[in-house]
Parts: C-alpha cells; structure tokens; sequence
C-alpha cells in the first residue's frame, strides 16, 4: 500500500488506545510498572526516547522517585537503578537488546512492546504488550502516545495528581478531526517547545515533522527559546508550543512575524501533538512522499556490528 494509508488510520484510532492503555495501568499490568521510592532510568531510541523523556518528566516531577531518560545506546552502566524500564514499538531494536541482556540478573527491567513474538520479552524479566497499538506504518504513532498514556494513568493512581482520561480522549478526538491552521501547510520551518515532561512532546514533534515530511524543524525547552533560536523566526516559520507556554514568548515572536501555536482552550499537550502528527502527513503527501516508508528508515534498527 502506498502514500499514507496506514499512517492516517493509525493516528485517528488513537482516542480508542489512549482509552485501552489508561484501564491497563489500573490492572494487573500496571503493577509491572515501577513502584512509587524506585529510582528509575527509562530508556528507548528514537519515538520512543522521546516518550521516555516525558515518561520521566512526569514521574519525578510527581514526587515518585528519580527517574532518567536515555538513549538505550548511552545508558551509564556505572549507575545504579532499582529497576529500568524499556520502550521498543519493534521489540527488535539492537541497542534495547543489547541493553536488556546486558542488565540481567543485575538490575530488573520491563520491556514496554507491540510485538510479543520478538526477542525483547526473553531479555526482560517483565514485558507489557501493547499489541493492539501496534502499527504497519514505519512511521510510529499511536504505539508511541498509547505508552505514554499507560505511563501517566499510573503515575497518576501512584501519585493521586490529576487525570481526566475523559477530557484527554475528547481532546485526542477533536485534534483528529478539525482542520489544520490555516496556511500552515505552505510554511518552511517550524520550531517545537516544550516545558517539563512536554519537552519530549516536543523533541517528538520535530522528528516526526523530519521524518514523514522532511522539514526543517527544531525542537527545545520553551524558556531556551529566547536564547538564540528566536532569531529564525520569520513570516515563513511556526513556533508551535506543546503545553503552558511562558509569559511574554507568545507575542514575542508574534512580533517578528511568525506564526505561533499552541494548545487551543487548554487541550491536552499529548493530544495537542496529533495535530502535529497530521501535519507531518499531509505535508508528506504534498511532497509526493511514501509517507508510511520514509526513505533510509525501517521499522527497527537492527546493527549487525556494534
């Protein structure tokens, strides 16, 4: 199948996973996740460091411990962690592999996958299976969000903070069906900010943007904006903020003539990034791109030599 037909029916039955995940942390499979006084390290690669970024964003600003983000590749084995939690869509990817054989009978692990037939639950001494967020597109999605969902459900019964999944859902729906901005398709460059556990929101922004559609794009923490990167902004630039942007950055680059968004009538951040994600395609498939194969990228990194 060719354009974007898997990718677009993916992003829009993300409401339905969001809703799926949010009922498995409060089940047997949320207590497979870490416990509230752990000291956590999460690790993944691509989509999915990012969503480990704002995994341990969340968790650690909810008071449930230490909690850090890696690239599986760049994991400090001199540290110590009570357990490491894992995110592979694939199950496959050579540095999550790598990492799982390497910690076992040293530190527990949970390997969060779409695929159980892989060698990823082998490795780990736990695994979550989130097969019903899998994907045919080699451009991740849904897998992606719906962990992240499962993520902050548990972090939320953990930490009694607040979680509607009623009013995250209605947001994911609206984001999937209302239009995109008007003319945002004929700009150049977009910039994605994020504050807290939305900076991997952000991070994820840009990659997707790069990946489906390969526009310039950049991403950083919302207050490192002004310092420096501001300077692009333009009548042909998006600076789009994922989550509460800080006071004043709105109409500072409004003033220089670019466009600014961010999540209209205080929508969710998360939902807020499936705009993005529809973005990407349809800027992809204005480019006449292959947009659920995007060139020079698989499915799973898998390196035959490390």
């Amino acid at each position: 199948m060719s354009g974007s037909a898997y990718v677009e029916a993916e992003i829009a039955s993300q409401p339905d996973t969001w809703r799926r995940a949010a009922a498995l942390a409060a089940g047997p499979t949320g207590s497979l996740l870490p416990n509230k006084g752990e000291r956590v390290a999460v690790v993944g690669c691509g989509t999915s460091l990012y969503m480990a970024q704002a995994y341990a964003a969340l968790r650690e600003q909810a008071g449930l411990g230490d909690t850090d983000a890696f690239a599986a590749s760049e994991f400090p084995f001199g540290r110590a962690y009570d357990r490491v939690v894992a995110l592979s869509r694939s199950g496959t990817t050579t540095e999550v592999l790598e990492l799982l054989q390497r910690l076992r009978g040293v530190t527990p692990t949970v390997a969060v996958i779409a695929d159980p037939n892989t060698p990823a639950p082998e490795l780990a001494e736990e695994t979550i299976v989130l097969d019903f967020a899998d994907e045919r597109s080699v451009v991740q999605t849904r897998f992606a969000t719906t962990a992240l969902t499962l993520f902050r459900a548990h972090v939320a019964a953990q930490s009694g903070t607040a979680f509607d999944l009623e009013k995250i859902v209605a947001d994911a729906a609206r984001c999937v069906a209302e239009p995109l901005p008007d003319g945002i398709l004929d700009k150049t460059q977009f910039a994605f900010l994020g504050r807290g556990w939305t900076v991997g929101l952000a991070n994820e922004a840009g990659l997707k943007m790069t990946e489906a559609s390969l526009t310039w794009t950049q991403s950083y923490p919302a207050m490192e904006y002004r310092h420096g990167p501001i300077s692009i902004a333009s009548p042909g630039t998006v600076t789009w903020m994922l989550g509460e942007a800080p006071r004043g950055l709105a109409e500072q680059v409004q003033a220089t003539g670019g466009q600014w968004l961010d999540p209209a009538d205080g929508r969710d951040p998360l939902a807020e990034l499936i705009r993005v994600q529809r973005l990407a395609v349809a800027l992809g498939g204005r480019k006449g791109l292959e947009v659920d194969n995007p060139r020079n990228l698989t499915r799973s990194i898998i390196l035959s030599e490390v």
